[in-house]
């Protein structure tokens, strides 16, 4: 053990030395993961109910990945973005087919997906709406880090970061359509919002809301974009999120789960928002055959396997016994959909309950600090739901967080 925690101080001393300061992160190294586990350099293993922040959609280092990823990388790794490849052919059809959409153009991260249908709206706008630029937003939204997309988030956090920030951005209240209609002018090419706010602790729009909203882009011409690079792709108990309420959009962006843990996203369009001209949109590692591999074989899984209906009764399953530790325990205000799931505890706990559970071999995530995310991968079993429950309630009880303790 000596001699495994010298590693593990090396490491970290190693890291520290070399890594730019970009995120707070525990004094631990993972090493190696399989289905709902991670392992750090220690041989400790973690619960993981994080999911590499709703990434791991298979778990980890699922076997179906690292065949697609061997057998790939020994026919094609890359071929430039310049050419089409058998893989990219083939993973765009079953894209296509399964979401609806008619087109699809593929990046590598999530912001860059957005960054894609900001792009796109601004061509529609240009094109077709006298050069309307401005695309409304959600306060508390997330889409991305690069500059356009934390000018597009609605995140507090971002508001002062890197000024100026790139123009044509305007963020409403969730769930209120009249700041939103207000918000609309001349000037608006589109309206873009995640069905399910992640990272400002989970919040979901609601379905009169959505179908307004869906109206008022029709009445305008106006681009209606569903941020779904956290919620496709079976987390929320459907295939898509835009699923639960029978609105569909005119772009749809993918990410996290999409390859398993492999760099990929994907934005969706229709065939009447097919308006790029060559040189447009593109990027280097756009549609590799190595990532294009990656995504088939993991959508294909989740498909197979049914794993869509399982976030749904794993994600009922979960709500049922946090709303019965709310009986007993400081938590309160269980919500989401599927697999992606919050609750509250009081205020300034959570990130004190996230560490806890950590050093008890569970991993879950605090958005703020009176907020608990849950978003394992999408094999979670009962087994696994108990087995967090169990570690959970431990840490409730740990932290003096009974009902009577705090309420008293």
């Amino acid at each position: 053990m000596q001699s495994l925690t010298k590693t593990t101080d090396g490491l970290l001393a190693s890291a520290k030395q070399s890594l730019l300061y970009t995120a707070k992160r525990p004094e631990v190294v993972m090493t190696r993961g399989e289905g709902m586990y991670m392992w750090d350099t220690e041989d400790k293993a973690y619960l993981d109910f994080i999911g590499g922040w709703a990434v791991t959609s298979l778990g980890h280092s699922p076997a179906v990945l690292q065949k697609a990823l061997a057998h790939q990388s020994g026919q094609l790794v890359h071929a430039s973005p310049g050419f089409y490849n058998k893989p990219m052919i083939e993973f765009a059809n079953l894209l296509t087919e399964i979401s609806g959409f008619d087109k699809v153009f593929f990046a590598c991260s999530g912001a860059e997906a957005n960054e894609s249908a900001i792009k796109l709206a601004r061509k529609h706008g240009a094109l077709h709406l006298n050069g309307a630029y401005e695309i409304i937003t959600l306060t508390n939204s997330f889409h991305g880090r690069t500059l356009a997309t934390m000018s597009a988030t609605g995140k507090p956090a971002f508001e002062n970061l890197f000024e100026p920030k790139v123009p044509g951005f305007k963020h409403v209240p969730i769930n209120d359509f009249d700041a939103c209609f207000a918000a609309i002018s001349d000037k608006t090419c589109a309206i873009m919002l995640e069905l399910v706010q992640g990272e400002s602790g989970v919040h979901s729009v609601d379905a009169p809301y959505l179908q307004a909203l869906r109206k008022a882009c029709d009445v305008y011409d106006i681009m209606l974009i569903f941020d779904e690079v956290q919620t496709g792709l079976g987390r929320t108990g459907k295939l898509f999120a835009y699923e639960h309420y029978g609105v569909k959009p005119d772009v749809m962006t993918l990410a996290k789960g999409i390859a398993g843990g492999f760099p990929l996203s994907a934005m969706l369009t229709t065939e009447q928002y097919d308006l790029f001209e060559p040189g447009d949109q593109g990027g280097t590692y756009s549609a590799a055959p190595l990532g294009m591999a990656a995504g088939h074989a993991v959508v294909s899984e989740i498909l197979q396997r049914g794993l869509t209906d399982n976030a749904a009764k794993q994600g009922a399953f979960i709500q049922e016994k946090l709303n019965g530790l709310a009986n007993h325990y400081a938590v309160s205000q269980v919500r989401g959909k599927g697999l992606l799931l919050a609750f509250d505890v009081p205020e300034g706990t959570a990130p004190v309950l996230a560490e806890q559970c950590m050093d008890n071999g569970l991993l879950v995530n605090a958005p703020n600090a009176h907020t608990i995310r849950l978003m394992p991968p999408l094999i979670v079993t009962a087994e696994d739901v108990e087995k967090m429950i169990g570690i959970l309630t431990g840490v409730l009880e740990t932290c003096g967080l009974k009902n009577e303790a705090v309420y008293s």
